[in-house]
């Protein structure tokens, strides 16, 4: 299981679209993936478990990836994520 704090810098931060694309790209990959933010954790591969976390511009969020493609998940996500933000 690996962690990886990344900071949210899109104006929209993880709503619709982006949430969408997000979610999208999570589901590309075999590990399970959660994303935290504070003392709420939701599956990342779900949309309205993303949605519900009402991630903002400027939020810092925690994603927990496990399983055999780890790794690939946490790096894929990161840079879709940094993507947001051109």
């Amino acid at each position: 299981m690996i962690n990886k704090e990344i900071t949210i810098n899109n104006e929209k931060g993880l709503h619709a679209r982006p949430a969408t694309f997000f979610i999208q790209k999570a589901n590309t990959f075999k590990s399970s993936i959660w994303v935290s933010i504070s003392d709420r954790k939701a599956n990342a591969k779900s949309l309205l478990g993303v949605l519900s976390l009402g991630v903002s511009k400027g939020d810092t969020v925690t994603l927990i990836a496990d399983g055999a493609d780890e790794e690939d998940a946490i790096l894929g996500l990161t840079e879709l994520v940094a993507g947001f933000e051109s």
